[in-house]
Formats: structure tokens, C-alpha cells, sequence
């Protein structure tokens, strides 16, 4: 049973959680901590989240039944080395540093630790993020449906097949956005240079985005109709449609989402 939740870090995706959990009333803030490394701001952080934050995380993993290790991924294994007397096999750990694999996580935690995955992205900030979650072996089909709940708080979350699928979910939604952000500016830019205001235009490709993303979630046809019944024989869209296909996007986001992934897997080695 999981009643208390703590967070090895508070920074910034450490705090989107903690405030989807509190805004959903997903877990009562009284029943939240989170550690952070000086006390510098210590006191202003813990008035802004609405939780207790403190200096001490083997209090905290004392303390929790749930600890995220929320922590850059190069202070990931001081963090384990210091909190692995503590972690007890009732305990759930979930690590959403990128790069740390759950064997890396496992080999500095005691035999049998319940060990969760997660590759969260930046859009949880404004409770829109998407994360992919796998887990270790030790982990129950209770641990992973409350994690992923808990995640669902701040966007959607999947459970992927295996390990290797993470470096992918890194490539698609954790990079992705950086991606998107890429060619939204690209669109509104191409309309500058043709004469356009550019916050105009980077409003028009924004929202634009933005009421096609949501009908694509929310689509009862395929993408390909969906694309179809914007682009009908004859029309501009399609001219812009055939122009992309001549440009062979879909090799270029292969490309993209490859090398990505390629290099999400190199940084786990």
C-alpha cells in the first residue's frame, strides 16, 4: 500500500509531478516530500510546491513508500550508494533520470528492489507530458498500474514491451518536442519570408498545431484519411501534401527518430 511519496530532487520535472499529484488530489500534499541538495530556496520551494522539502534523502527514503529518484543522471549512482541501506523490498523505486538502466539501477540497490523505469518529457509542465514506463522484475502489476496513474496526473503514460523501447520512447516524446517546436518555428518562418508578420504567423502554426494534435487524439479514422480530408484531389493542400512526399519527409523523420534513439541507447551503455 502506497501512502507516501518522496522525490530525490525537486527541480523541474520532480515539480510538475508533485503539482499534478496535489491539483488532481491524486495524493494528499501532507503525504509528499522532496530532498533538495543546499538550503538555499529550500524555504521558498517548499511554500511554491505546497509539500515538505528537505536536505536528508535517506529521511526521506525512510520515510516514503514510493521514492522517485528524480536526480541528474550523473548523481544517480552517489544517490543509490547512499539511500541502498535504507531501500527495503516493500519499497517502490522509480527513476525517471534519462539514460540510467533498470540494470544499472538494480545492481546498486538491494537484491529484490521493486524498480520502475520512466522517460518522462518537458510538456508535463503544463500537464501535457507523456511518459513511457517499464518495468523491473520486482515490480507488481499493482506497483505499475499505481505508477501509471500517477503519471497519467500530469498527461498520458504507456508501459512499453521491454527495456530497449525506452530509447525510442526518448527519441519519439522525450526529444520529440524539441522536434515539433522545430517545425512549427519552420512553418512560421516560411510564412515571414513570404511576407507575413512572424509572431502572426508562429500564432497561426501554433494553434494550428495545437487543434490538430487534439483531433488526431481524439480521431475515429486513420491518420492517412484524416490527411486525406484536409487534402483533396485538386486542391492546395495536396500541392503541399506531394511537395513533402517529393522531399521524402517520412525518411527524414526516420532518420530523426533513428539517430535519436541510437543515441539515448549509447548514453545507457
Amino acid at each position: 500500500m502506497i501512502n507516501k511519496v518522496g522525490f530525490i530532487g525537486s527541480g523541474k520535472m520532480a515539480s510538475a509531478i508533485i503539482k499534478g499529484l496535489i491539483d488532481t488530489k491524486f495524493i494528499d500534499s501532507n503525504n509528499i516530500k522532496a530532498t533538495q541538495a543546499e538550503t538555499t530556496g529550500i524555504n521558498e520551494k517548499s511554500q511554491k510546491l505546497g509539500i515538505k522539502i528537505i536536505l536528508d534523502n535517506k529521511e526521506l527514503v525512510s520515510s516514503s513508500d514510493l521514492i522517485f529518484i528524480a536526480t541528474k543522471p550523473n548523481q544517480v549512482m552517489d544517490v543509490l550508494e547512499e539511500i541502498a541501506p535504507y531501500v527495503s523490498p516493500q519499497k517502490l523505486i522509480v527513476s525517471i533520470a534519462a539514460g540510467v538502466t533498470l540494470t544499472k539501477l538494480a545492481k546498486n540497490l538491494p537484491d529484490n528492489s521493486k524498480i520502475i523505469r520512466v522517460m518522462p518529457n518537458t510538456p508535463a509542465l503544463v500537464g501535457e507530458g507523456m511518459s513511457g514506463m517499464v518495468a523491473g522484475k520486482f515490480a507488481t502489476d499493482n506497483d505499475i498500474n499505481y505508477v501509471k496513474n500517477l503519471l497519467s496526473t500530469i498527461g498520458k503514460c504507456i508501459l512499453v514491451d521491454n527495456e530497449d523501447q525506452i530509447d525510442l520512447v526518448t527519441a519519439i516524446s522525450g526529444s520529440g518536442p524539441a522536434f515539433f517546436y522545430k517545425v512549427i518555428n519552420d512553418i512560421a518562418r516560411a510564412g515571414e519570408k513570404l511576407g507575413m508578420d512572424y509572431e502572426k504567423a508562429l500564432l497561426l502554426s501554433i494553434q494550428t498545431a495545437i487543434g490538430s494534435a487534439k483531433m488526431a487524439l481524439n480521431r475515429t479514422i486513420t491518420m492517412e484519411e484524416l490527411i486525406s480530408n484536409v487534402a483533396t484531389k485538386g486542391g492546395c493542400t495536396r500541392v503541399g501534401i506531394d511537395v513533402m512526399e517529393n522531399l521524402n519527409t517520412d525518411k527524414t523523420f526516420y532518420d530523426v527518430i533513428k539517430s535519436t534513439a541510437e543515441k539515448a541507447h549509447a548514453l545507457g551503455e
